[in-house]
């Protein structure tokens, strides 16, 4: 019996506000077969978000274990919270040969490559820092602060689109999705 290969990990990784939650929202609406890792966080709930949905909302105190435990797979501070990948459930999934994708930021990529170097590393890319801009300030859910910070990280990560192997332009959710999937392998 031939040794089952275990499918890559793949990473989804791009600036705030790119557009990385739409895509894999209707990516997993196609495919639902397509497992995406939920983070954990710090952060408080936005509404409409849900406990284990979303996110696993979790305490500083809580956080404070996952490190201590090595139970991230990576994890990052950002805009004063934490966030990270629980190991377990992501190693448990592509033991059993099923397509894994974990969206998180540059620094958690960047954690994930040097952990398991043989991730797929995916760049969402916007069509242009206009349209980034945009969208950045069109939530209406931070403050001009939190904004003005976000568009700062957005030009550090974008000058990051090297580290990754494949870049995908966001101009298109339906095709972003589908270029996703075949990287992946799924389609």
């Amino acid at each position: 019996m031939a040794a089952q290969v275990r499918p890559r990990l793949t990473v989804l990784s791009g600036p705030s506000g790119v557009g990385k939650s739409t895509v894999v929202a209707h990516m997993r609406k196609v495919h639902p077969e397509v497992w995406l890792s939920v983070s954990a966080t710090t952060r408080k709930p936005r509404p409409g978000e849900r406990d284990g949905v979303q996110y696993f909302f979790v305490s500083d105190e809580e956080f404070d274990k996952l490190i201590a435990n090595g139970e991230l797979l990576e994890w990052a501070e950002f805009a004063g919270n934490r966030y990270g990948t629980p190991r377990g459930p992501v190693l448990e999934r592509l033991d059993r040969g099923e397509p894994v994708l974990l969206e998180i930021d540059l620094q958690g990529a960047r954690l994930v490559r040097e952990s398991m170097p043989e991730a797929q590393l995916v760049f969402l890319a916007p069509p242009s820092w206009e349209e980034l801009v945009r969208r950045l300030t069109g939530r209406g859910t931070e403050s001009p602060e939190v904004i003005e910070r976000r568009l700062t990280v957005a030009k550090v990560e974008l000058a990051a689109e090297s580290e990754f192997d494949v870049t995908l332009v966001n101009t298109s959710v339906e095709d972003v999705a589908r270029e996703l999937l075949a990287l992946m392998e799924v389609v």
